[in-house]
């Protein structure tokens, strides 16, 4: 599996700041027997961010991306509506438990606008861009990553049926 990982923020990706949530979402996934691709930076700008997604998903064929940033409620935070509009579908419990395991350690994690969706057979997570919500999130989502992957793949799970034409289960 190819998975990238893409910090979202005007600070990083001006030499500003260092970026740490990328490593961070970097060290969590290296448990995996992925390909990483990144961390890259890209600014607060809606256009690059969806640029950026696409490249990876249509051009360089992605099977995971992972965003860190730009999912609150600043003005620049814009990664959730780069993701919706290159998306085909959503995966809404996705972020649903992200939000509820967050609102466990804080009353601050439902004012996240993160999203999940699918283009094609790339699926896109935003997660939040501090390094401690990073960890806190990935962590929950982690265990179910494997199998959506595989499903999106095409290679599904036989032993149930995912992959059967539409209409007929395999038995």
């Amino acid at each position: 599996m190819k998975v990238g990982i893409l910090t979202i923020s005007d600070r990083s990706a001006h030499g500003e700041r260092e970026d740490r949530s990328g490593p961070a979402i970097r060290d969590l996934v290296s448990t995996q027997d992925w390909d990483l691709v990144g961390p890259a930076v890209v600014s607060d700008d809606q256009p690059g961010i969806e640029a950026q997604l696409v490249r990876w998903a249509d051009d360089d064929g992605l099977d995971l991306i992972l965003t860190t940033g730009g999912t609150g409620l600043a003005a620049r935070d814009r990664t959730p509506e780069a993701t919706l509009a290159v998306c085909d579908r959503l995966v809404p419990g996705l972020v649903e438990a992200m939000r509820a395991a967050s609102l466990r350690v804080t009353p601050h994690a439902m004012l996240s606008r993160a999203q999940a969706g699918i283009r094609g057979r790339t699926l896109i997570i935003n997660l939040p861009g501090s390094p401690k919500a990073v960890r806190e999130t990935l962590q929950v989502i982690l265990p179910a990553l494997p199998h959506a992957l595989q499903v999106l793949s095409g290679a599904g799970d036989a032993e149930s049926g995912h992959n059967a034409p539409a209409g007929r289960r395999e038995v």
